[in-house]
């Protein structure tokens, strides 16, 4: 018998993919990571794709939660948690590390795992340590399994600022006066460690910025003003992080850019301006997401003040081998040069959020920007690249 007479099967309809919100974890900003997945849950064109929201509990857990993105806002200047959107009790989400497989398991204690369906693309909506620095990374690339992003090396270096700042000086970028205090020198000879910040401050001036080496969202951070808050200083950062990194203040404007991946190649978007906000000593947490600072969108500069901007943060992104998105932050100097301070490499991602914004005003909308993430994800593959 011809092919041509072969009984034919009935066409199976096309399904479309399935993208994994993963977001919450384990870091200090579990409560931001949340509101960030609820304005990328509304964004997502359902008769685009199929959804799948996975919270990460503060303790590591993976679960099964409510697509319900109303729930999952600031609510009386408190930030959202996993917990809240999961009647799961001790049920868990497995993803399968296996490249041949990528079918996700829900699994409860004396129960039968249930399947879930497979995953075609991972949307990791998480900031700060065990998500955004790598380790999230790493297993999806064990697992074979897409996603959006930058991979495990530029998300390590744009998680840790030491490193992020040997990175830019290396390709010739401009960073400003820091000074690292690692864990053990701390532990064993935390009077040395006094003596080095001390002279560190003789050398730039007061304020110096105690920071977390390792965390995000301004958490942590504490401007200090003379030696006498130092100790403070130091204790507040060392709950996040026990690597701390010490910062001259950079005397003039705070200037960010956003950078999305294009099928030519990243380009940068038009700049903003971050003023200083009236009721904060600088733009912390409260400034950025309990009050809402807002910036100034498009940043007001030179033609050729916009075009250098864009250029160091297009720069910033290949340097760090980054990848999908990344937003550059900057002090536009007293003597006119752009000092790059870090890169994010998944920077808030709520509609008020200053990367969107800023994308927005280049005239990419939000809805579409989430969709071309997606789909740059989607057409690339995991490994070696």
């Amino acid at each position: 018998m011809s092919s041509e007479n072969l009984p034919q099967s009935p066409e199976q309809p096309t399904r479309k993919p399935r993208v994994a919100v993963v977001f919450g974890g384990r870091s200090s900003e579990h409560g931001i990571s949340v509101v960030t997945a609820g304005a990328v849950l509304r964004a997502i064109d359902r008769t685009k794709y199929e959804v799948l929201p996975i919270g990460i509990t503060r303790d590591g857990r993976w679960a099964l939660t409510a697509d319900e993105p109303e729930r999952m806002a600031i609510n009386d200047r408190r930030t959202p948690a996993v917990e809240d959107l999961t009647d799961s009790g001790d049920g868990a989400v497995v993803l399968p590390v296996d490249p041949a497989n990528r079918e996700v398991v829900y699994s409860e204690p004396g129960s039968v795992p249930k399947a879930l369906g497979e995953v075609d693309v991972v949307f990791p909506m998480l900031h700060g340590p065990y998500g955004e620095d790598g380790t999230l990374q790493g297993l999806l690339e064990l697992s074979g399994v897409p996603y959006v992003g930058s991979g495990v090396l530029a998300s390590a270096v744009g998680q840790d600022k030491e490193y992020m700042k040997r990175v830019f000086t290396s390709f010739g970028l401009r960073v400003g006066p820091y000074l690292v205090i690692r864990p053990r020198e701390w532990e064993r000879d935390e009077a040395g460690a006094r003596r080095r910040i001390a002279e560190f401050a003789g050398e730039h001036g007061w304020p110096l910025f105690v920071k977390p080496a390792r965390a995000g969202s301004s958490i942590g951070i504490t401007k200090v003003e003379s030696f006498e808050g130092l100790d403070e200083a130091m204790a507040e950062a060392r709950q996040h992080d026990p690597k701390i990194i010490v910062e001259a203040a950079v005397r003039g404007r705070e200037i960010e850019c956003g950078v999305l991946e294009f099928e030519e190649g990243p380009r940068a978007s038009l700049p903003a301006e971050i003023p200083p906000p009236d009721a904060h000593a600088y733009y912390d947490f409260e400034a950025k997401y309990i009050d809402s600072t807002p910036g100034i969108v498009p940043a007001p500069l030179t033609g050729e003040q916009t075009a250098e901007v864009q250029r160091l943060a297009v720069a910033a992104f290949e340097a760090a081998s980054c990848e999908g998105l990344v937003r550059a932050d900057f002090f536009l100097a007293e003597d006119g040069e752009f000092v790059i301070n870090e890169i994010n490499t998944m920077p808030g991602f709520t509609p008020i959020s200053m990367y969107p914004q800023m994308w927005q005003a280049s005239g990419v909308g939000y809805a579409e920007l989430v969709d071309r993430l997606i789909q740059a994800a989607l057409n690339r593959s995991t490994g070696l690249r």
